[in-house]
């Protein structure tokens, strides 16, 4: 290796050379690494031993991919000694001489300062009784033997480090290498700094830290930056990117077996993110500002210190061209002064104001509106005038992909040249020996000749129209503000801007000036595939076919919509209607969609529920898989009839406060059961990233249990990510958990494969108790009687919102609501149908025989 600096002038002939350098790295108590001074890159560097004396080695992991191999643990006193030279010496001028080299190793003296007169390591460390004399081959001879000789003697008598009592198993370090759950870990220390020291560098912005006074290793990732890295090639070899080398010094000398402090501040995809606080400054910010990292849109999110910071660093790098920047080209430099500052007072009017094309082009939306009015939903004729190649970016321009250029006209109108005619666009110049271009092409320029001499549109000397459109998707403060407007105005006009799902459109409103998101009430759509923190969620069955659905029958027409409410997203839900057409009731017909349970309260609710039964029927697209569940016919008898008894087998799985009770058929139990084991090994091997779903009112998604099982649920109530009401589908029981406790419902166990199982009933004729104690007294003692058991149940009328019927014990057949009116517990409720008289006067003499047996 090439030495760190040539030998000092004052050195003798006989004496090994007086060598200099700063201390990069501390190795182990008796190894250290010295590097140069820079010159045009990072500079050279030699590991040095210290000769004559010995520290315990530190700990190391097991080598990855050797499964035999394992973690070695420190040797006592093995990390004080490390700790002792690392604050004493990192950073540190220091110089050695090299007495002897073995095994390609070099050993010799090491003293603190620019000449020998500094501090002499190996004794400090030796006085300490942190490391140990070789004995072996000691020349009597030899000064500096002699002198460690005594001063470990010293150290002996005085019980330092080594030499303590207690063998030093209490300097031992527990080391983690990994983190079972790095978000849950990262999440735990609330943003807050910790102490840390960094042990390596990977490159500039990725460090590998060891936190105190825990002793967790961990690979940390500068937030809101990137810095050049090194590829890792098929022979194992590293070839670095321009200026990853340099990076990686800058960082190194900066911050290499520093104590420092670090924000642990997001955990995205097991990549910790965090932020390292040092006296001398922002490691992040001075990456930036010299040239050495870009910043990066991604975990600029996350990051603590104020972003706005680094792109101030970032900027003022590009303005230097410096390192990366080097051959940064701003995106103005091409443009004349004037088209420079062409918006210059609109800027400062609307400083932060985002720029939409749309909108803020002069005559850009006249334009597009022509078009749309004119043929949005229109036949038309097509003639192909040439097809421009594909062009690479050149010095100024962009890269085009291949375009059909063509003449299109509707009803004998050449539409272009309509629209060249009323200033809304202008026509393009070409070299006299370019035939590429229209078939019409003298028309067009006519056209602009006329446009111009009229002041049409582009041409003309009137102040340009502004519009103002405020888009509020996502907004919502201002979607709450506007809310009460919607739904007062009843139906509003509007045009779909875009479609992003079957379900989902961004709609403009021409009257009140504004974009909204609107999402359509009463249905539930297939979602679309989408990208999530844990990776690209796949889309349901038939979800492609509903947003095409939609884009044909909607994309930018003129339509009508009625706002019912908003989600806590800022995004308006109601209803669309198009031409007479209610969207949501068109999606269900053509069995697109399903009958959402929030559509119950709307006036649509009939004639969604009788499209979806007829699509269910003929098992349509969505329902081509559905099996009917069997249905106990509620029959209708004349006054004449008995009541008829047709008891089925239940397990009864949930009791609520108010006396209803969940129950699950039996006959459908096994298929229950063969779901839940599937779903779980699914699970299993596929587990669902921690925090990436977003829980939405009516979402059917899993949750973790109590337990540690994941079962089906409905959301029912988000009241914040740490607040989630959910409803467990198939048993009945309700929780409010964590949205880390939630993840998405895999298409193949949601209630299209098995419907919900858990089946809401109350009892028939009884009185549930108004006083609350009595009613809790009557809860616990059915609590105990059925919860958890195999009953059978016959329904005898419907309710308001469930079934009422009469349950009996799966074993002696008596029935359960006939011992409560016998214990005393409730009261007979009276039935006036008399094909149930029997059974009413038989609880009555019951309940005369209870109030007897009291008196």
């Amino acid at each position: 290796m090439a030495s760190v600096s040539g030998p000092a002038q004052t050195a003798s002939a006989s004496a090994p050379p007086l060598q200099r350098g700063i201390v990069k790295m501390v190795l182990s108590g008796c190894a250290i690494i010295v590097r140069g001074q820079p010159r045009g890159g990072p500079p050279p560097e030699r590991q040095i031993n210290l000769s004559n004396i010995r520290a315990g080695a530190l700990a190391r992991r097991a080598a990855q991919g050797q499964p035999e191999s394992k973690d070695t643990p420190d040797e006592p006193w093995a990390f004080q000694a490390r700790e002792f030279l690392r604050k004493k010496l990192i950073g540190k001028e220091v110089c050695f001489t090299v007495e002897y080299k073995n095994m390609h190793r070099e050993y010799g003296m090491v003293y603190l300062g620019k000449d020998t007169t500094g501090e002499n390591i190996a004794e400090s460390l030796v006085s300490e009784g942190l490391a140990t004399v070789r004995r072996e081959g000691f020349r009597g001879n030899n000064p500096e033997q002699a002198r460690l000789c005594d001063l470990e003697d010293q150290s002996k008598a005085s019980k330092k480090g080594l030499w303590s009592e207690g063998g030093g198993a209490q300097t031992i370090r527990n080391i983690k290498y990994t983190i079972e759950n790095p978000r849950n870990f990262v999440d735990s220390l609330h943003q807050k700094p910790i102490n840390a020291i960094i042990e390596h560098v990977r490159d500039g912005s990725v460090v590998r830290a060891l936190l105190l006074p825990d002793y967790y290793l961990v690979t940390v990732m500068l937030s809101g930056i990137k810095c050049p890295t090194f590829k890792r090639e098929a022979d194992g070899t590293e070839t670095p990117e321009p200026f990853a080398a340099e990076a990686r010094f800058f960082t190194e000398s900066r911050l290499l077996q520093r104590d420092v402090q670090i924000i642990l501040e997001s955990c995205p995809n097991q990549i910790i993110l965090g932020t390292i606080l040092h006296p001398n400054g922002n490691i992040t910010e001075l990456l930036l500002k010299e040239g050495f990292a870009r910043c990066v849109d991604w975990s600029m999110a996350v990051y603590t210190q104020g972003a706005e910071k680094l792109r101030a660093a970032e900027r003022s790098a590009k303005e230097r061209k410096v390192r990366i920047w080097k051959d940064y080209v701003a995106p103005t430099a091409n443009l004349d002064q004037k088209d420079r500052q062409f918006v210059a007072k609109e800027k400062n009017k609307d400083k932060d104001k985002r720029f939409r094309p749309l909108y803020d082009i002069p005559y850009m939306f006249e334009a597009r509106e022509f078009l749309r009015k004119k043929l949005i939903g229109k036949k038309v004729n097509v003639t192909v005038d040439y097809i421009r190649a594909a062009t690479g970016p050149g010095e100024g321009t962009p890269a085009f992909p291949e375009r059909t250029c063509a003449t299109v006209t509707i009803g004998g109108i050449n539409i272009a040249e309509a629209l060249v005619s009323k200033g809304l666009a202008t026509v393009i110049r070409y070299r006299q020996d370019d035939d590429q271009r229209s078939s019409h092409y003298d028309e067009l320029l006519a056209a602009e000749a006329r446009a111009i001499k009229n002041g049409k549109g582009l041409h003309s000397k009137k102040e340009v129209p502004i519009h103002r459109v405020a888009d509020i998707s996502g907004e919502t403060q201002k979607a709450k503000q506007f809310l009460p407007f919607l739904q007062r105005a009843g139906r509003s006009e509007a045009v779909v801007e875009y479609v992003f799902s079957g379900s989902r459109l961004k709609l403009y409103m021409p009257k009140e000036t504004c974009l909204i998101t609107f999402l359509l009430a009463g249905i539930e759509c297939p979602r679309s595939s989408r990208n999530t923190p844990g990776g690209m969620q796949v889309a349901e069955p038939f979800s492609d076919e509903a947003m095409l659905f939609t884009k044909e029958l909607v994309l930018q027409r003129e339509v009508e919509v009625e706002v019912e409410s908003m989600d806590k997203a800022g995004n308006f839900i109601g209803w669309l209607h198009i031409e007479g057409v209610n969207l949501s009731v068109a999606l269900v017909e053509n069995a697109l969609s399903k009958v959402h349970f929030t559509a119950e309260r709307s006036a649509y609710y009939k004639t969604l529920v009788a499209a979806e039964e007829g699509c269910r029927q003929r098992k349509e697209k969505i329902w081509a898989n559905y099996e009917e569940k069997p249905v106990e016919e509620v029959v209708h008898l004349s006054e004449e009839k008995e009541r008829v008894a047709n008891y089925k087998p239940v397990y009864v799985t949930e009791i609520t406060d108010t006396l209803h009770f969940y129950a699950q058929d039996v006959e459908t139990g096994s298929q229950l059961e063969s779901l839940m084991e599937t779903m779980r090994a699914e699970i299993a091997a596929q587990p669902p990233v921690e925090g990436s779903y977003s829980p939405r009112r009516g979402d059917y998604c899993i949750a973790k249990f109590a337990d540690g099982e994941w079962y089906r649920a409905r959301v029912e109530k988000v009241e914040s990510p740490a607040k989630v009401h959910v409803f467990y589908i198939d048993y009945g029981n309700r929780e409010v958990v964590s949205s880390t406790r939630l993840a998405p419902i895999p298409p193949a166990f949601s209630t299209r494969t098995l419907p919900v199982q858990a089946t809401e009933y109350t009892f028939a004729f009884i009185q549930v108790p108004q006083d609350e104690d009595a009613r809790a007294d009557v809860v616990d003692c059915v609590v105990r009687d059925i919860q958890n058991t195999q009953c059978l149940l016959n329904v005898e009328y419907s309710g308001a919102t469930c079934p009422h019927v009469t349950i009996q014990f799966g074993d002696t057949k008596e029935d359960v609501g006939l011992g409560l009116v016998k214990e005393g517990l409730v009261m007979v409720d009276v039935r006036k149908e008399k094909h149930l008289q029997k059974m009413v006067s038989e609880e009555r003499r019951c309940d005369a025989g209870d109030a007897s047996s009291h008196c």
